[in-house]
């Protein structure tokens, strides 16, 4: 498989890659969400048991302390009061003394029903309390229901209890858990749980359940809540519902931005390498005329890019992709190569002319010095005035390192020209602190000419700068007559456009010359009195 294709089936993978993303991520994000969002259903419902729970043992310890107030009392003479007691207070299965180990009496069974083991149906703890509760899985009288026993043993020996019925923590159990499916444990001290709800029997493919487990701050209760899978996965797919919109816009997105960018990263820097490697570029030379000499001193260099079926790529548009890929410095060590291999036959005057666009990357290039000199080298039996073309933006990165670069060059007979002056952002003291040569006045300024009686004061400023400073100055892009008489009353020497010459190969450059390089140009007949020179 060739690279650039095998890259480009990479590119789709990766464009694919980065639509999944949004999708995987929200998809994790929603597991998570849902794990958080069951987990605080899981918190308000244990910390509402709690608080039943807690309420519960409250009235059961308020219980034993009202019946301290039978303390040295016979069961016979309280029996009575045990009863109406334990039938009127809430929750409560049966009240009672404690004897040692057996109960005394009782509101439901009156007296001496028997041991306190055989009540609970169980040992009793040891806590080496006085104070202590339990839960149970049922009493004597009630062996099928859980309940909360509540007892308070005195030194000497009698006791206090109190039952209270599970089935009141059960029903409210049972009131916060239904609607979400929840198994609810609850608790008191290490006795028998009392539990609500139904265990999982089909377990869920994608979600595990989910068990929360905490205790009363007050009393020695634990809760235990279990969210089935499928709570899991009911709580998933509504905040997936919600997310699923937005994820989709997300992957659209950036599936959109990647493809753009994979576009420009790897097709072009790719293209450009082929073509370098295939000699897809060449060079073209638009004449420049000097007026002075009235014929032409030099030409300036254009690369031109063909592919092998004959599509022309217009420089804005590959110079601009190779600056965004980084392929610019490549690119334009290769046009000077090119240019080296052209000019070996030229025949022209020594002094000619031959002006090189410079890209600010390659003239901040630490060798980009070294790059230029073996350019001379290469062409230095010509005897050419090398002339680099920069931009103004060239001059704005590291000021100071480029400076010292441009007198290096200029040492050894390089000139320095600022292209298109007047359109970037450089400052006109820039113009002061560079070793500079030539100006080159934008072709924007220069069809501002529009008749013979317009005047363009910004043109003739430039200009009058140009001359104070002492820079010689070239307008390009000069189509017509009239242009070309206003810059030549204003003083301007040097003259390139394509009313002079268009841009051609280096074959048909050479035939040029020779036929018509030594000729001056012929103006058309104008009024030249109209217009005004400065």
């Amino acid at each position: 498989m060739p690279p650039l294709k095998r890259k480009r089936d990479y590119a789709r993978l990766i464009i694919l890659l980065a639509g999944a993303l949004p999708l995987i991520l929200g998809t994790i994000f929603t597991v998570i969400d849902a794990h958080h969002t069951v987990r605080q259903q899981q918190v308000s419902a244990a910390k509402t048991l709690l608080s039943q729970a807690e309420k519960m043992s409250d009235s059961g310890w308020d219980m034993i302390t009202s019946l301290r107030k039978y303390h040295y009392q016979p069961c016979n003479q309280i029996e009575d009061k045990l009863q109406l007691a334990g039938t009127l207070s809430a929750y409560f299965r049966a009240i009672g003394k404690l004897k040692d180990d057996r109960v005394a009496c009782s509101s439901a069974y009156g007296l001496n029903p028997g041991s306190l083991k055989e009540m609970i149906m169980r040992d009793p703890p040891v806590t080496g309390r006085a104070w202590w509760s339990l839960s149970i899985a049922g009493t004597a009288g009630v062996p099928n229901r859980p309940a909360v026993i509540f007892v308070r043993q005195l030194p000497d020996g009698e006791g206090f209890w109190a039952v209270i019925d599970g089935q009141y923590l059960m029903d409210f159990m049972e009131a916060i858990g239904e609607s979400r499916s929840y198994q609810l444990s609850m608790r008191f001290n290490d006795g028998a749980p009392i539990s609500v709800g139904k265990v999982e029997t089909v377990k869920n493919r994608f979600f595990d359940a989910q068990t929360y487990q905490t205790t009363s701050l007050r009393y020695p209760i634990s809760v235990n809540i279990v969210a089935p899978g499928s709570e899991l996965a009911r709580a998933w797919r509504q905040v997936l519902f919600v997310f699923l919109p937005m994820a989709a816009i997300f992957s659209i997105l950036l599936m959109i931005l990647t493809a753009n960018w994979l576009q420009r990263r790897i097709s072009w820097r790719d293209e450009i390498r082929r073509a370098i490697n295939g000699r897809q570029f060449t060079v073209h030379y638009q004449p420049v005329y000097n007026d002075q000499l009235q014929r032409c001193s030099g030409a300036e260099a254009l690369m031109r890019w063909t592919l092998p079926n004959g599509t022309v790529i217009r420089p804005d548009i590959f110079i601009s992709a190779a600056e965004a890929e980084g392929m610019i410095v490549p690119l334009t060590r290769h046009l000077i190569e090119l240019i080296a291999e052209d000019v070996q036959d030229w025949e022209v005057e020594p002094g000619f002319h031959l002006a090189i666009n410079v890209a600010a990357e390659h003239l901040q290039h630490p060798e980009f010095v070294s790059d230029m000199l073996q350019f001379v080298e290469k062409v230095k039996h010509q005897q050419f005035v090398i002339t680099l073309e920069l931009t103004e933006r060239s001059l704005i990165k590291d000021g100071d390192a480029v400076a010292r670069k441009l007198d290096a060059l200029r040492e050894v007979g390089i000139k320095v020209a600022i292209d298109d002056f007047g359109t970037g952002h450089c400052s006109l003291s820039y113009l002061m602190t560079f070793s500079l040569d030539y100006l080159k006045i934008d072709r924007g300024f220069i069809n501002a000419i529009e008749s013979l009686g317009g005047e363009t004061p910004v043109l003739d400023a430039i200009i009058n700068l140009s001359f104070k400073l002492r820079l010689q100055v070239l307008g390009e892009g000069v189509e017509t007559p009239l242009q070309l008489l206003y810059l030549q009353q204003r003083g301007v020497v040097f003259i390139q456009g394509y009313y002079y010459a268009q841009p051609m190969s280096n074959s048909a450059l050479k035939i040029w010359l020779k036929e018509k390089g030594p000729l001056p140009i012929h103006v058309e007949d104008h009024d030249a009195s109209e217009l005004h020179p400065s």
